[in-house]
């Protein structure tokens, strides 16, 4: 392949075709490396292990896939992966219906095994817990699968590329590490068109090729010490490399394995999984001298000095590649994120198991009389194997289920987000901004509502903030306790503070996550005990500042000052908020402002 996206395949006579393809990866486009992952997905998806695949759009990442698929050889099974199926569907486990009517077990093959040389989709991959992660990587990692079935002993050969679809925003926690650690490539998409630069007659070919393949023992040694230099520690990650530098070798009709091979599955395998910039060369000592030179006999031959200089070329093209694949966090200052604690990130919180609502994620044996919901299928299929046993000659059950066989779901309920919203009434912030944020603050109230989060209202003038608002869903009370929110008072921000960490304690008791928002212009001039005095008012405010920070949660405060507000910058910093400055603007660009932040830190 040039860069013009011309494939070489093997000539007819049986010779190897000459190179189609010097220059590095980083001189060909997005499209050209798409479509080169798909190839070699395609070429040797049971080698490579799989792909996680990343989309703005869902359809995007569904083309991929279809793209894939349109290259694999015909007939090949494809299916998708339900995030709730239980063990003896993906593994293999009792057949309930043919057990209840032979009167004996029987055993069936799971997802796993009747996808054997074929592909597996994960969609919201992210979402996939240890517990699934661990059965998929047990079978990646021995090609087998063993059926659950009670007394079954039997094992399935299962050769399963999967293509996982992280559907995860930016600051979601990402696909579970031991299987993206399986999976080769890291497939990063846009809206560009996919090129269509190989059919399945070129991949049919380069098959025929590939276990004739060959690279030396130096190539190998280099792409190690490339990945070390990279922190790519995984040697999962090497052997995908070398993998798909052979790959790239059979496309383009060789059986040799050439730098620009390795330059290309570097930058497609190992650029992606860098967590650090190669250390600059070490300065020589300019007041050593030199060492004198060897005598002729211990001095090297002019083959190594070649060899040498070979692997250092080879090294640095490795490098050259892989700088047009780098995640982003090593090249540019990714955005600073208020940590969270106890929960893991993304807009959906942690999830919480042990409840009566949620999504299913399996099965559990216990007592429906204890508050479980009962699962009649999976109960039935613990109770089939023991029939011919429990069975009496003078009974006329079909079917006998003991405590024993009682299985009840496993529900985890998405934990939920609630908004804090601190509003400023007093003389200082009505005389400026009032309406702007009362207007700012029903705009984020409703989006609240729509994302089914729980919202908070507090209000502080005079001597003391108030929640005029417990958490809640009714968006309608919300706005009539903001219609009826006056203004005018002094500023008592350490007790606004305070308020906001009584609400977030409660918040986290109950399992959810939190964001809180000040909209304020921090000029405080109330302390806590209700007295007045700037400088005491301030004392005060920055104190209940460190407790709220000491909360790790996510925190904005918006300055409705006319200028950005030296005070108010040292507040946010103390509380570790996110500052935003919004002088001479209106309420919608307030809600912009603050609903940007809010998916930003989410």
């Amino acid at each position: 392949m040039t860069d013009g996206t011309t494939v070489r395949g093997p000539r007819e006579d049986g010779a190897p075709a000459t190179p189609a393809r010097e220059e590095p990866l980083a001189t060909l486009d997005l499209p050209t490396r798409i479509e080169l992952s798909a190839a070699l997905l395609a070429l040797d998806s049971w080698g490579l292990g799989g792909a996680v695949i990343r989309a703005p759009r869902y359809d995007l990442a569904e083309a991929f896939v279809a793209r894939v698929a349109a290259l694999l050889p015909a007939h090949t099974p494809m299916r998708r992966l339900p995030l709730s199926i239980p063990d003896d569907r993906l593994l293999g486990g009792l057949d309930l219906a043919l057990t209840l009517t032979l009167g004996r077990p029987v055993a069936e093959r799971g997802l796993l095994a009747t996808l054997n040389g074929g592909v597996l989709v994960v969609p919201a991959a992210e979402r996939v817990g240890a517990s699934l992660a661990a059965r998929l990587t047990q079978m990646m990692d021995t090609g087998t699968v063993p059926n659950r079935a009670p007394g079954a002993r039997d094992v399935a050969e299962a050769r399963v590329c999967l293509l996982a679809l992280d559907e995860a925003d930016i600051d979601e926690e990402p696909v579970h590490p031991a299987l993206a650690d399986r999976l080769a490539f890291r497939v990063d998409l846009d809206a560009s068109p996919l090129a269509e630069l190989f059919s399945p007659d070129d991949i049919a070919a380069a098959a025929a090729l590939l276990a004739e393949v060959r690279g030396s023992d130096a190539q190998l040694a280099t792409l190690v010490s490339t990945a070390g230099m990279f922190g790519v520690d995984s040697l999962r990650a090497v052997r995908a490399a070398v993998r798909a530098a052979r790959g790239c070798a059979a496309l383009d009709g060789r059986r040799r394995v050439e730098p620009q091979d390795l330059a290309t599955a570097a930058a497609l395998v190992l650029g992606p999984r860098a967590t650090r910039l190669p250390a600059p060369p070490a300065e020589p000592e300019s007041t050593a001298e030199p060492p004198p030179p060897p005598p002729p006999d211990e001095q090297q031959d002019d083959s190594d000095d070649a060899d040498n200089t070979d692997v250092r070329e080879l090294e640095e093209r490795l490098i050259e590649a892989m700088q047009a694949t780098l995640p982003v966090g090593l090249t540019i200052e990714p955005p600073k994120r208020a940590p969270k604690s106890g929960s893991a990130t993304g807009r959906s919180g942690a999830d919480r198991s042990g409840g009566v609502r949620g999504r299913q994620v399996g099965t559990r044996r216990g007592d429906p009389r204890g508050g479980g919901r009962l699962d009649i299928v999976e109960t039935l299929r613990a109770a089939a194997p023991w029939q011919p046993l429990r069975r009496r000659p003078d009974s006329k059950l079909l079917i006998q289920v003991r405590p024993d066989d009682f299985r009840v779901r496993k529900l985890f309920e998405p934990a939920g987000t609630t908004a804090i919203f601190v509003v400023d009434a007093s003389g200082s912030s009505a005389l400026n901004r009032m309406a702007e944020a009362k207007g700012a603050v029903e705009l984020l109230l409703a989006e609240s509502y729509a994302r089914r989060d729980e919202v908070a209202l507090i209000a502080f003038r005079g001597a003391q903030a108030e929640i005029l608002l417990p958490p809640t869903r009714a968006i309608a009370a919300a706005k009539r306790a903001l219609a009826a929110l006056p203004g005018g008072g002094g500023t008592p921000l350490a007790s606004a503070i305070d308020r906001a960490v009584e609400l977030t304690m409660r918040a986290r008791r109950e399992g959810n996550d939190t964001i809180v928002v000040f909209l304020t212009d921090a000029r405080a001039n109330v302390a806590r005990d209700g007295s007045g005095g700037r400088e005491a008012a301030m004392r005060d405010a920055l104190q209940s500042a460190k407790v709220l920070r000491a909360m790790e949660g996510t925190t904005l405060l918006i300055d409705t000052s006319p200028r950005a507000s030296q005070q108010a910058q040292d507040v946010a910093a103390e509380m570790g908020a996110r500052y935003v400055a919004l002088p001479r603007t209106d309420a919608r660009s307030i809600h912009a402002a603050v609903s940007g932040a809010v998916v930003g830190a989410r």
